[in-house]
């Protein structure tokens, strides 16, 4: 199953559902059900922004589902969707909408670049 590398707390803002667009630099032609991987280090000022102090780190955390990207061609178009990115456009210009956000027992994962490939037994799912 493909997977997507987030750092924390953007992993944990999706799988809440709180966050529902995901920015990249890099634009993908793929859609579909993915898992969330939270990576080994943290995005300390945003851990602090939002009030975290303890998330997993270097795991699969949840799953969701890419059901379109959005291209944003203006500051004013990026700042529209504030509320669902969470983010500066520092963080990219593709916009990774996500859909159907879960939890899941975190699997222990080393990440990666872009999507990448993890054998997933939908039985760990809880």
């Amino acid at each position: 199953m493909k997977v997507l590398s987030l750092k924390q707390p953007f992993a944990e803002l999706v799988v809440q559902g709180k966050k529902t667009i995901e920015l990249r630099k890099w634009n993908t032609k793929f859609r579909g059900e993915f898992l969330i991987h939270a990576s080994k280090v943290p995005d300390k000022k945003s851990m602090e922004r939002f009030g975290f102090k303890d998330l997993p780190l270097g795991a699969i955390v949840g799953k969701a589902k890419l059901v379109e990207v959005k291209e944003y061609k203006s500051e004013e178009e990026h700042r529209k969707d504030r509320d669902k990115h969470l983010a500066s456009d520092f963080w990219g210009n593709y916009g990774f909408v996500l859909e159907n956000a879960q939890r899941i027992k975190p699997i222990p994962a080393r990440g990666n670049l872009n999507f990448w490939e993890f054998k997933y037994d939908t039985d760990r799912e809880s």
